[in-house]
């Protein structure tokens, strides 16, 4: 009962605002191409993409998982964090009530950046998290994330924000 926290941390040679930009920003359009095997499509169903905003997240037939909303709680996209709830959709259980997760990036000193998630999981019941079920979840989100740095490394123009854009032509 009550909230159970799990935590991870990753390094990736991605600077912290291109990972953000693409896993936060434009993950809609980039998690259905670059993992087409587990999700069909991203798609905005309340708002405008900001805070209060909900996505659901359509799965592909082979998945195990039909769908699941998100609202954003958080977007901070100067200081690179956001916060968001999983508050629908068939991971959410009789006792499972919603997944709360935090994504901070940083900047690793190097070019790259580090990856700090939490995702805390809230229940009314007690609920028994099994080490399998966890690493699978874990195993899952890394693929994901490795998918979006590969690609990223192989497209270096891709998910550069207009700020960037503007600062390197100001400075040449």
């Amino acid at each position: 009962m009550g909230v159970v926290t799990f935590a991870q941390e990753l390094e990736s040679p991605i600077a912290p605002d291109r990972l953000f930009k693409a896993l936060m920003l434009d993950s809609h359009v980039l998690f259905p191409k670059l993992m087409p095997q587990y999700i069909k499509s991203i798609d905005l169903v309340k708002g405008d993409g900001g805070v209060g905003s909900v996505r659901q997240a359509i799965f592909a037939q082979e998945s195990l998982l039909k769908y699941a909303k998100h609202r954003i709680d958080e977007m901070d996209a100067v200081n690179f964090r956001c916060k968001y709830t999983l508050i629908e959709g068939d991971i959410l259980s009789d006792g499972l009530k919603s997944v709360v997760y935090e994504v901070e990036l940083v900047d690793d000193g190097n070019g790259g950046s580090i990856c700090r998630m939490s995702s805390d999981y809230c229940s009314d019941q007690d609920i028994e998290f099994r080490d399998e079920d966890i690493e699978a979840g874990k195993d899952r989100a890394m693929e994901l994330y490795r998918a979006v740095e590969a690609y990223l490394l192989a497209n270096p123009t891709a998910c550069i924000s207009f700020a960037l854009i503007e600062n390197s032509v100001i400075s040449s």
